[in-house]
């Protein structure tokens, strides 16, 4: 039998409160911290005060904690059936405790730092309606400019680095040609010298008068 986690929740727009213009970043990162629980096979299911007022009344513990502390309790987990928390969206290490899951190490990818991604990526791949888009998206997630603009500076950084290298890879094949076409016409160089000249090997200068028609 699977641990059966539940989260109810104060009043949100929607089941998870993720949506709107602006988005609490705590939300969102709960809301993946429950999805990564439904993938480790653990039960979850989540209460939305304005929407299941009904649940809230039904649950014995979460019904005394409203009571006792009015909506300050919420949120609200219970992790089969005992209170884990109240008043405050707990960490995925505290989840996967509770739970009972073993964790990895703590995953630092959220919304937030993918969006500086999908900046990163829209700066190297030169697409301004991709920059317009997750600028946005970056912003409602609470991205500093700051942020912004390290992330726009490095993908810059690493989409001229190819660049920088095809050239160099081309100063040196041609430096190379350069250098192995001035050995060849060195005069010190007998295969390239013309007969007769000042410096020219006197073996040199006597086969090719030899095998010259005049």
């Amino acid at each position: 039998m699977s641990t059966l986690v539940r989260v109810f929740d104060p009043a949100l727009c929607c089941s998870s409160g993720v949506c709107g213009e602006s988005v609490d970043p705590d939300l969102v990162r709960f809301s993946a911290d429950l999805d990564w629980l439904k993938s480790r096979n653990v039960s979850v299911e989540r209460f939305n005060l304005a929407q299941q007022p009904t649940a809230f009344v039904e649950h014995a513990p979460v019904k005394q904690a409203l009571e006792a502390k009015g909506e300050a309790a919420l949120p609200l987990i219970m992790v089969d059936g005992a209170v884990k928390s109240a008043g405050a969206y707990p960490t995925r290490e505290q989840l996967a405790e509770w739970a009972g899951v073993a964790t990895a190490t703590p995953s630092i990818f959220t919304d937030a730092v993918g969006e500086l991604v999908a900046i990163g990526a829209a700066i190297a791949s030169n697409c301004e309606p991709c920059f317009r888009f997750h600028y946005d998206k970056a912003k409602r997630f609470g991205v500093s400019p700051e942020d912004m603009r390290k992330a726009v500076t490095l993908a810059q950084r690493v989409k001229e680095a190819p660049a920088r290298a095809v050239l160099e890879l081309a100063e040196r094949y041609l430096d190379q040609e350069t250098a192995a076409a001035a050995k060849l016409l060195t005069p010190a160089d007998p295969a390239v010298t013309p007969a007769g000249s000042c410096c020219a090997p006197q073996t040199i200068q006597l086969e090719v008068k030899k095998s010259r028609c005049c």
